[in-house]
Formats: structure tokens, C-alpha cells, sequence
């Protein structure tokens, strides 16, 4: 991702250079971009933390794919947060997280996006071995093995993307009426140029062209030849000549394949919507390349940033709306949480209630006590 501060022609000015006046974004502009960075962010970190929570918390959600979907979940919190948020402080100021935050929101992002890219390739190769190769799948597609491929992706993207800490800087632009400091490119942007079509290549066209084919292959598994397990379950009706067994055995088998090309359907459109939503800021990397001077349309940039968010934040949602485990996960998620409110009211409750009674019987006894005094000092 081109920094948090692409909207900015002026990036690359030299200290010290004198302008007529400050430029500024329109008031449609920052309204646009907060109100949808707030929204777009607000339901993806929401979003993306339950998907974490609903998998840890659940141990018949602990499988390798959904292993593969928590790293996604977490690359694209960290796209949302060192991405999204601090666009919306900079939209309507210069640049206010220092040096030090320069490098690394750049870091975290490019860490997020590739952390993401790498993540969705992972799952569609598992999701092919397990359909295409299913003998192997029981002792490749485990949950262990998931966690250490998981574990390789992060430790090779932050190695990666290291290079970012030197590769960009804070510049100060001084204006007539003040001084605007912006987090930008260390030397010419040209020469960022190699590094911007190596991560489209490696982040972008691989993970697609490998998602395409191997899509294509499990679907012809899916969807046009039959499921060997079905023709291991005939076989096995047939030798055994049970009624009532066969028929239990075939049940479970078609709601086997029905979970799997429902698993297969949602992770394909995770993969489109992955291709779709980054083509415009990928596409205008490219075409700024061989464009002197560059095309920096402000409302085009903002659509690009907010398909990048998009992206980041739409996943769980697709996983609620074509996932059956994850629906009931997560509402289970929900009933807890407000089983817990309610149990915290009513504890209060109680305790409220007690202090009264408490006190109510503290009072009724002093004035039995008081009564009783009375009797006895009064004359006969």
C-alpha cells in the first residue's frame, strides 16, 4: 500500500520550499473520508475480533482452514489499524505520529496486506488438498501443520517487509501560512519502483493465478465428477446388505459434501472479493508507473483506500451469511455476552436487595430493643 499519505502530490518536496498557500482537503472530502473510515473500520475490527474469539474459544471451530481465517482475521485488523485509523487524523491535518510512527504504521501496513495475501493462498492450497487429495489431507491438512505454515508466513513477511524502515522518512513543506508535515518516500519515487512490482507480482498475481487453478480443479471435483466417498458408501451398502445402515451412512456422506462446497463457495468469494477490491489501487500503481505526471485524483484515491478497508472488513461478514458454523458461532458469542450482562445486573441486584432487607432488619431490632426498655423503666 503506498503509505497512508498517497492523496498528497507533494510528497516528495524538499525541506525548506515555499508555497503560496497550505493546501487543504474540502470539507466534502473529510466528511466523506471519516464518516466511511469510521464505519468501514468500526465493523471491520469488530468483525475480525470475534472470528479470533468464536475459533480460540471453540474447539470444533479449531480446524486448519479456520486456523488459515484467524490469520487472515488478524492481518486485516493490523490493515485496519495502522491503515484506516490514522487516515482519518490525517485528512484533516498534517501529519502528527512522528518519525517514529512513520515507519511503523508503514511497516504494519505492508506487514497486513501481505500477511492477508499470503494467508488466502494457504487456505486455497489446503482447501484443494483436502478435496482433490483426501487420503493425504488426514495427515497434511492438520491443525498443527496449519499453525506452523501460519507461523512461517508472519516470520517471512516481517522479514520482508523490513526494508520499509529505511525506505521511507517525514518531510516538512513550509507554506505561507505554515507548515505541513507529511509521511513520505525517502528518496525519488522512482526508484520505489522495482519494490511496488515485486509485491504486485508476489502479493497480488500469484495468489490469484494459483487461486484460479486450483479453484478450477476443486470444482470439477465438486461439482462435476462424483465424490469417491460416495462410491466407497455404495460399495459398503452393497456388502453389507443393510437398509436402515446404508441409508444413515449415505445421509452423512451428502451432508459431508454439503459442508464441503459450502466451505469451498465461501473461501472462493473471499478470493473474488479479494481480486475486485484491490484491482483499482493495483491497477493505478501500474498506470502511474509509465503516467508523468502521476494520475492523483482525490476522489479516486479515497474510493481506492476505502475498497482497501473494504476488503479488510467484509470477510467476517461473508462468513455469517454463507457459513453455518460461524453463524452459530457467533451467536452464541452474542448470548454469552448478554448472558454475562445480565448475570452482572442481577448479582447487583441481589446485592442491593440484601443491603436492604440488611438494614430494614438492623432497624426493626433496635426498635424492638428500644421497646423493651421502655417496659421495664416505665412505673408499674
Amino acid at each position: 500500500m503506498d503509505n497512508s499519505t498517497s492523496t498528497y502530490p507533494d510528497r516528495n518536496s524538499s525541506n525548506g520550499q515555499t508555497l503560496a498557500t497550505m493546501p487543504e482537503n474540502s470539507l466534502e472530502v473529510q466528511a466523506v473520508t471519516i464518516s466511511l473510515s469510521l464505519l468501514i473500520c468500526g465493523v471491520g475490527i469488530a468483525g475480525n475480533v470475534m472470528v479470533v474469539l468464536v475459533v480460540i474459544r471453540s474447539k470444533h471451530m479449531m480446524t486448519a482452514t479456520n486456523c488459515y481465517l484467524v490469520s487472515l482475521a488478524m492481518a486485516d485488523l493490523t490493515v485496519l489499524l495502522a491503515a484506516g485509523l490514522p487516515n482519518i487524523s490525517e485528512v484533516v491535518a498534517s501529519w502528527i505520529y512522528g518519525y517514529a510512527g512513520c515507519v511503523c504504521i508503514t511497516y504494519l501496513q505492508y506487514l497486513g496486506i501481505n500477511v492477508s495475501s499470503c494467508s488466502i493462498t494457504a487456505f486455497t492450497i489446503e482447501r484443494y488438498i483436502a478435496i482433490c487429495h483426501s487420503i493425504k489431507a488426514q495427515f497434511i491438512c492438520t491443525v498443527s501443520r496449519a499453525k506452523k505454515i501460519i507461523a512461517c508466513v508472519w516470520i517471512f513477511t516481517s522479514l520482508y517487509c523490513i526494508m520499509w524502515f529505511f525506505l521511507v522518512d517525514t518531510n516538512e513543506t513550509v507554506y505561507s501560512n505554515g507548515v505541513v508535515v507529511r509521511c513520505g518516500y525517502r528518496v525519488s519515487r522512482n526508484l520505489y519502483m522495482p519494490i511496488y512490482f515485486l509485491d504486485f507480482t508476489l502479493f497480488y498475481v500469484v495468489p490469484l493465478v494459483v487461486a484460479s487453478v486450483l479453484y478450477g480443479l476443486i470444482a470439477r471435483i465438486l461439482f462435476r465428477d462424483p465424490l469417491p466417498s460416495n462410491l466407497s458408501e455404495q460399495r459398503l451398502s452393497v456388502h453389507q446388505g443393510r437398509r436402515h445402515s446404508s441409508v444413515r451412512v449415505s445421509c452423512r456422506a451428502n451432508s459431508a459434501a454439503s459442508s464441503r462446497k459450502q466451505v469451498t463457495k465461501m473461501l472462493a468469494v473471499v478470493v473474488v472479493l479479494f481480486a475486485l477490491l484491490w484491482m483499482p489501487y493495483r491497477t493505478l500503481v501500474v498506470v502511474n508507473s509509465f503516467m508523468d505526471p502521476p494520475y492523483l485524483n482525490t476522489w479516486f484515491l479515497l474510493f481506492c483506500r476505502m475498497c482497501i478497508y473494504t476488503n479488510s472488513a467484509v470477510n467476517p461478514i461473508i462468513y455469517n451469511a454463507m457459513s453455518q458454523k460461524f453463524r452459530a458461532a457467533f451467536k452464541r458469542l452474542c448470548d454469552c455476552k448478554r448472558r454475562s450482562d445480565q448475570s452482572r445486573a442481577s448479582k447487583s441486584n441481589v446485592s442491593v436487595y440484601y443491603s436492604v432487607i440488611k438494614d430494614f432488619s438492623s432497624e426493626s431490632s433496635m426498635k424492638k430493643d428500644g421497646s423493651v426498655k421502655t417496659d421495664t423503666l416505665s412505673p408499674a
